[in-house]
């Protein structure tokens, strides 16, 4: 009778565990292997052909009745929805430029549908060439705009996009136009060092020396003040961006300049060769052999810092900025 009663439990154990056990376990008619159990709320059906894996009498418990797609009503079946993916065009190289549509927001990008299996995603970094904290600053959603694929394929068929890039170059090329014509620009001074000053040129970071500043020096102060410069060199190749501020302004006022001319300055400066005077913001070289006829040891026995003198303008060059002065006196 305990050998009965054990028998039981262990069926009992087997019925919640492997259902498909009881058929060793009380051979015969009622448990064989291909009947079905008697008890109705059972979802597992017993088969020696094919036994329920493990992962199946989940799926059973847990995900209800499997389900299949009715393919007479969809019209369709898997192999023809199989071959119509295939013949859709979804090549997209890195480099390439695409038309795509803005979808979704989130703290680290946007999600752009560009017509790939997957929408792209676009990190914030890539969202402008000026950083931003929130890619809604430069765009909105159902916005569509032009953006740069900058990676292969992820696992998940998911592609990055850049709108960085394309501005990047656009700005390079406005650049390379305005270079081409000479023009002067408006920049804006990001920070300084002991060279001179950062600004930002439609974008891009330039150097501006602290000899090619006009009238102010590399300070704080002149931090996010607004400077008109023009191009000393420009190397698209090595990223490279050199402006002058003085070059700018002083091609400006020596439009109103010309040899012979005579101008009221401050000296700002004195060296042993001569002295620097500033007229109208610009600085001038007064050599000292223009200064006097006689021999002078002492330039600042003659001439000091912060006085008013007048002198004639005898040669400037309007590229570099440079400004030759005669005393008047001489």
């Amino acid at each position: 009778m305990a050998s009965r009663a054990s028998s039981i439990v262990v069926a009992l154990v087997a019925l919640t565990m492997f259902p498909e056990a009881l058929a060793f376990v009380f051979p015969g008619p009622l448990f064989s292997r291909t009947a079905a159990p008697s008890s109705a709320s059972s979802k597992v059906v017993m088969s020696a052909a094919a036994p329920l894996t493990k992962w199946d009498r989940m799926s059973t418990n847990w995900k209800g009745a499997r389900r299949t797609a009715n393919l007479d009503k969809a019209g369709f079946g898997y192999d023809e929805f199989s071959t119509f993916l295939e013949g859709q065009d979804y090549k997209f190289a890195r480099g390439d430029v695409i038309t795509g549509t803005v979808v979704q927001f989130d703290f680290q990008g946007a999600l752009v549908d560009i017509g790939a299996k997957a929408a792209a995603f676009m990190p914030i970094r890539e969202a402008s060439l000026i950083p931003v904290s929130d890619v809604g600053e430069v765009l909105d959603i159902h916005e569509s705009r032009e953006f740069q694929i900058i990676s292969d394929e992820d696992d998940q068929g998911q592609l990055q996009v850049s709108l960085r890039r394309l501005e990047f170059q656009k700005a390079w090329d406005h650049i390379m136009s305005i270079q081409s014509e000479d023009k002067a620009l408006d920049c804006d001074v990001l920070g300084v060092n002991r060279g001179g000053a950062i600004v930002s040129v439609h974008g891009l970071r330039a150097f501006l020396p602290g000899s090619h500043l006009c009238g102010v020096l590399p300070t704080d102060d002149i931090i996010g003040q607004t400077l008109k410069v023009k191009f000393l060199e420009v190397n698209q190749e090595n990223n490279k961006i050199i402006v002058s501020n003085r070059r700018a302004v002083v091609e400006d006022q020596m439009q109103e300049l010309a040899r012979g001319d005579v101008v009221q300055g401050v000296v700002k400066a004195i060296k042993p060769y001569g002295a620097f005077v500033e007229i109208s913001g610009m600085s001038g070289l007064l050599h000292i052999s223009q200064i006097s006829y006689d021999r002078i040891d002492d330039l600042s026995t003659i001439i000091q810092p912060n006085t008013i003198i007048k002198c004639m303008i005898i040669d400037h060059d309007k590229v570099n900025g440079r400004i030759a002065l005669s005393s008047t006196s001489a």
